[in-house]
């Protein structure tokens, strides 16, 4: 068991206080600082509010497993990696989910999308839990009353979280509300922000926090790294979300992590998808998961347990008990380093080995068999040597960011000019990742092979819809896979599906929203 246990000190009495306005946080946050005085007697309490914060991006409630933050919800679909990666992994071409269940159906299919989804409203809910959680707490710490020598840092890492939040919500839903340190106490609905308003203030909280911020934090928590890159993505991602390209400001974070963050490349890949991935040297910021201390039917367990099945596969090798046999890659991914199971076996690239093919088919026929599509056991829980007990639940770490990503990221600037980068110097880092894989170098970079690495290297890590949508890729028929548009293989999808409909539970909640165009 790791040493990486979440505080719970303090952690129900801060639910208890703030229970009462789950369901309205979406749009009318008013809790009020009840917090003041327990802070004032014990500041240290603050250690287990802020892990309770950390916690909500990883567990579904610290109360257990068949708990949920989020009122209303099922505490096994509504975690955030649970989300995260329902959203940009099933409604992408690399996995494909076959339950069939309702609303999760129609994200991998990538059709018949409609705001009553129940995992729009689930991850939608997430980030307006967390962010007046770390508004109200921000607030606190702010205050005369609450004398603790650390605070200017909590506060930071407090910023930090919530702008996380709102990345995702600018990211995923283009638009919402905003709720800051100004407005925090209002009893009117607030109005609808922007996707440039989101933008803009996550920025400058980024900005702020980035400066202040350690350089090195206890594992789990935010250090500049981890604002850095949520800069460096902001910005990447900018001309999606503002209409202006930032590619030069991207690099300049980049350029900062790789220079001064400390990171390394992990010479064995698998060790940053391993129950031992606490100890990884790659990975800047984790979602951390615990088969005892930190149980959750939706952070890695879910990527574990759901790519297994008794059928094919046995459970124990992958450190699982238990196999819901559900999620598989589709040849959009796998179909990267070959064009057959055999090439996969044959291939130098150690990612082509991480998809069971025994029992399993090349082509995704219908997404609801089984056995069409090849499970990737990217994700496991035994140690990166192999070693390990099953467990109920996953120990294997999250790895929301990591150095990897970051050296893809930085060839992607130099490919669209920026400032401070070379196409060459991005080329030796690709080559890098690709060499730690020994795969076979590359010659030359260009946007479409860089892109094929993208999703080589980092799929199934809630982030390649966000990529094709970058590329110009996701919507329209230019680009096709399995099953886009709900078609075996794949049809042109219209442009309101680069972001998610808004939840009908928020627009009934806050009449200052409105439906995002084509819901």
């Amino acid at each position: 068991m790791k040493n990486t246990k979440y505080k719970v000190l303090t952690l129900l009495t801060f639910l208890a206080l703030n229970t009462a306005c789950i369901s309205d946080l979406d749009t009318q946050p008013k809790v009020e600082q009840t917090l003041e005085n327990l802070l004032a007697a014990d500041p240290n309490a603050v250690e287990g509010l802020l892990s309770r914060l950390y916690a909500s991006f990883a567990l579904s409630s610290v109360e257990g497993p068949d708990k949920s933050d989020i009122s209303g919800a099922d505490p096994g679909e509504s975690p955030f990696v649970r989300g995260l990666v329902n959203l940009q992994d099933f409604t992408a071409d690399d996995m494909k989910n076959r339950w069939g269940d309702n609303g999760l159906d129609q994200l991998t299919t990538t059709a018949n999308w409609t705001s009553s989804n129940k995992f729009f409203k689930y991850v939608y809910d997430r980030i307006y839990y967390t962010v007046p959680q770390a508004t109200n707490l921000i607030l606190i710490m702010k205050s005369d009353q609450v004398n603790y020598a650390n605070k200017n840092q909590v506060i930071d890492e407090l910023r930090f979280l919530r702008s996380l939040s709102y990345y995702y919500l600018i990211d995923l839903f283009g638009k919402g509300v905003l709720v800051n340190d100004q407005n925090f106490n209002t009893s009117t609905p607030l109005p609808e922000s922007s996707r440039k308003d989101l933008f803009n203030f996550v920025e400058s909280e980024l900005l702020a926090v980035e400066a202040t911020l350690p350089v090195t934090n206890s594992y789990g928590r935010a250090n500049k790294s981890c604002a850095r890159m949520l800069l460096a993505k902001l910005y990447l991602n900018a001309e999606v979300y503002t209409g202006t390209a930032r590619y030069n400001d991207a690099a300049v974070y980049i350029n900062k992590i790789i220079n001064e963050g400390g990171y390394q490349l992990e010479s064995n890949i698998r060790k940053n998808f391993s129950s031992d991935n606490n100890t990884s040297k790659e990975i800047i910021f984790p979602l951390i998961a615990d088969a005892v201390s930190s149980q959750s039917f939706g952070n890695t367990t879910y990527l574990v347990n759901g790519s297994i099945s008794t059928d094919t596969m046995v459970p124990a090798d992958f450190g699982a008990k238990q196999g819901w046999a559900g999620h598989r890659a589709t040849k959009a991914w796998y179909g990267l380093f070959g064009n057959s199971i055999a090439d996969l076996q044959a291939s130098p690239d150690k990612r082509a080995k991480l998809f069971w093919t025994q029992g399993h088919n090349w082509e995704m026929n219908d997404y609801k068999a089984w056995t069409d599509g090849l499970p990737s056991d990217k994700f496991w829980n035994k140690d990166s040597n192999g070693t390990g007990g099953a467990t109920d639940y996953s120990s294997t770490d999250f790895p929301l960011f990591r150095l990897a990503d970051i050296y893809l990221m930085y060839a992607e600037c130099a490919l669209r000019g920026a400032s401070g980068t070379t196409v060459a110097q991005g080329l030796t880092y690709v080559n890098q990742v690709r060499a730690r894989s020994s795969a076979l170098p590359l010659g030359t970079l260009t946007l479409d092979n860089l892109l094929d690495e993208r999703a080589r290297e980092l799929n199934f890590e809630g982030m390649r819809r966000q990529d094709l949508i970058r590329f110009g890729k996701f919507t329209g028929g230019s680009y096709l896979w399995p099953w886009k548009g709900g078609v075996k293989n794949g049809t042109s999808i219209s442009d309101n599906y680069k972001v998610f409909p808004i939840p009908s539970s928020a627009l009934q909640s806050n009449p200052n929203l409105t439906q995002n165009p084509g819901f």
